[in-house]
């Protein structure tokens, strides 16, 4: 089967990155045990924190920007803050972790990467 041309395109459709056909999870962020299209094994795959990480970077770089000038610019009150922006932050968190979570797993795909090896 070729290899996708960039884990990019496997990480907006959240499908597999070999054949780009199959479903890469089962639920909102489990995985599934292989591709239904190809078989392609998913035990390869190792996201760990990596997308959470990415994911509090990114929406608390946008979200506290927005509240900052959102503060700055028209001074409302703190729980106008907390009724707009508390909901903001559950809402781009949850938009942008499984994307985040399907570009790992294909960029480790897309990269052949695994686990570091001592040789004897």
């Amino acid at each position: 089967m070729p290899q996708t041309a960039f884990p990019a395109k496997a990480a907006l459709t959240s499908k597999c990155p070999r054949c780009g056909k199959g479903k890469l999870f089962d639920g909102f962020l489990t995985l599934a045990p292989r591709c239904e299209s190809c078989g392609l094994d998913y035990s390869f795959a190792d996201a760990g924190d990596g997308p959470a990480v990415f994911v509090t970077l990114l929406a608390g770089f946008v979200v506290l920007g927005l509240a900052l000038w959102v503060e700055l610019t028209y001074e409302p009150p703190f729980w106008l803050h907390l009724v707009i922006f508390f909901p903001l932050t559950i809402i781009v968190c949850l938009g942008m972790l499984r994307p985040l979570k399907s570009f790992m797993v294909a960029a480790q795909y897309h990269h052949k990467a695994e686990e570091g090896r001592l040789k004897d």
